[in-house]
């Protein structure tokens, strides 16, 4: 851990800067920030009490470190023997996972020096893209405007449509949409921006029933493209006239898009790097299609339902556990949802973490073994599924 610098303060300076000026020189004013500086200097005990604090804090700290950091070390090594255990379709127990909750730190905190801080500027935050610069990207770098529905039942009715005939349960829809937007949550809203308060901002560049992210987009572009395109080819078959103009053009789009997705390997962290592009972004506003959007929103679970029943659990998921996927990732997430309740009851959700996403996750943190993370995900379905947004989802089915 890096040391607070014990520097000498403007005041400090000030008065050195007096000491050297001839007497004949007129002095002007010391500005007020000075002065404040100077009359708040720390006395020689207030300081030596610091550093008493100070050092005190350290050594505490430090030794919760060295503790912290033997148990997170733990939990990648365990993590990495289930993995290799999984390969050899070998059997997971209760001591392939760290059963122990992470430590907590709870010695002195960290003490307030009594001299005066230099006020620092505030660090700036780069502002995060919305909804209106994923659709100027898509005009500018594909010359096309997403097909927005008339209302939003309309596109909740064609994300049903496609949903279930894709293979999702009328269930794992509803409650996944009333756990990921509130119960109220519209096909083209982004997480942290709210309309009907003023000043919201963005969180992140989650749209939409299921809120995926540029990168969600972006990957699901390169996979199930095809899929994409299939499904609308078949549709422009059955149009004439301008609806199958627009259909056709909206089909070329598509395939560029697709294009563009799979120029790098396969994996989260290059399609990360096209997602913060603005061709990425681009692909991004097509969430809000009422054509393509239902796609995406359903594929963002889909892709986990059939990840399971790849590795052999062909046992329905409830939209809880499918819910665990769609969050922490399709391995992780099924680590907890193979688990029998027995396990789930004793194994700490800090399993399935890095230090600092759990470290950031008070969720997971009050709701500290497996059970209670499922049994506090399914509280919240029960109750989002009562309010209008998710009624109206329901409606659609």
């Amino acid at each position: 851990m890096r040391l607070p610098l014990i520097r000498m303060g403007s005041g400090c300076v000030a008065l050195a800067l007096l000491a050297s000026a001839p007497p004949a020189v007129a002095v002007e004013p010391l500005p007020s920030s000075t002065a404040d500086a100077m009359a708040q200097a720390a006395s020689p005990q207030a300081m030596a009490e610091y550093r008493r604090q100070l050092k005190e804090y350290q050594e505490a700290r430090a030794a919760f470190e060295e503790e912290a950091g033997a148990y997170w070390t733990s939990i990648s090594e365990k993590r990495k023997g289930r993995n290799a255990k999984r390969r050899e379709r070998q059997t997971i127990t209760l001591d392939d996972y760290v059963l122990t909750q992470p430590p907590v730190y709870s010695g002195p905190k960290r003490p307030v020096s009594p001299e005066p801080e230099e006020e620092k500027p505030p660090r700036e935050r780069k502002p995060l893209p919305v909804v209106a610069d994923f659709l100027k990207a898509a005009a500018e770098q594909f010359q096309f405007t997403p097909q927005r529905p008339s209302s939003e039942v309309e596109f909740k009715r064609a994300y049903a449509r496609y949903a279930q005939a894709a293979g999702l349960t009328r269930e794992q829809a509803i409650r996944v949409y009333s756990f990921e937007t509130g119960g109220n949550g519209n096909y083209d809203m982004q997480s942290g921006l709210n309309p009907s308060k003023p000043g919201s901002r963005a969180i992140s560049t989650a749209i939409g029933y299921n809120q995926l992210l540029t990168t969600n987009s972006v990957e699901l572009f390169a996979e199930q493209g095809h899929e994409f395109i299939k499904e609308l080819t078949a549709r422009a078959a059955t149009l004439s006239g301008a609806p199958r103009k627009t259909m056709d053009h909206k089909l070329a789009v598509l395939k560029k898009m697709v294009a563009f997705t799979r120029t790098v390997p396969d994996t989260w962290s290059d399609h990360e790097k096209l997602a913060n592009t603005p061709q990425g972004w681009a692909v991004h506003a097509m969430v809000l299609d009422v054509d393509i959007g239902p796609m995406l929103q359903t594929h963002k679970l889909l892709t986990s339902v059939i990840f399971a029943r790849a590795k052999g659990y062909n046992r329905p998921l409830t939209a809880a556990e499918l819910e665990m996927m769609n969050l922490t990732g399709d391995g992780t997430g099924l680590d907890m949802v193979t688990m029998p309740q027995a396990m789930r009851e004793r194994v700490p959700t800090s399993n399935f973490f890095q230090r600092g996403g759990y470290e950031r996750n008070p969720v997971a943190i009050r709701h500290n073994t497996v059970a209670k993370l499922l049994a506090v995900t399914d509280e919240r379905m029960d109750f989002n599924s009562g309010k209008p947004g998710a009624k109206e989802l329901a409606g659609a089915f």
